[in-house]
């Protein structure tokens, strides 16, 4: 049985999202998610949506297997537990896949990396995007 895991913020459920995962599972048996916590997201504006909100959306995805949030000290942790086969990326992370790689194999993990493409499912797909959209069409 081959194990994928995606991970994410996953702020506000859009296509790309759904690409994103549809994709990840079509590489294994059972697709995991690590939804990100809001104390590690790092590289952009903390999500509007809570941590567990973000979370319970995930989960209610019928292609996800398991859906869990990450560690708040070490986003390797929970992949010790989990023992992916597969680690998926998406076209926009912030990941250097040999980077990544490399400290994997540090920690014992012998996961395989793979980026998934960005395929243009439409217009909105980006919680930025989406945001703005909203704020441009509710300004006074």
């Amino acid at each position: 049985m081959t194990k994928v895991l995606a991970t994410g913020t996953f702020e506000i459920l859009h296509p790309g999202h759904l690409t994103y995962l549809q994709k990840a599972k079509e590489l294994g048996d059972e697709l995991i998610v690590i939804v990100a916590r809001d104390k590690m997201i790092k590289h952009k504006r903390k999500p509007l949506i809570p941590e567990k909100q973000r979370l319970e959306m995930v989960r209610a995805l019928k292609i996800v297997d398991k859906a869990i949030l990450g560690s708040e000290k070490d986003i390797f942790e929970p992949l010790q537990e989990i023992e992916p086969d597969i680690i998926t990326l998406g076209y926009d992370q912030r990941f250097d896949e040999e980077t990544l790689m490399k400290e994997l194999r540090k920690r014992g993990l012998m996961a395989e990396v793979v980026r998934i493409e960005s395929i243009n499912p439409g217009q909105l797909c980006g919680s930025g995007k989406i945001i703005k959209k909203i704020v441009d069409e509710f300004r006074d």
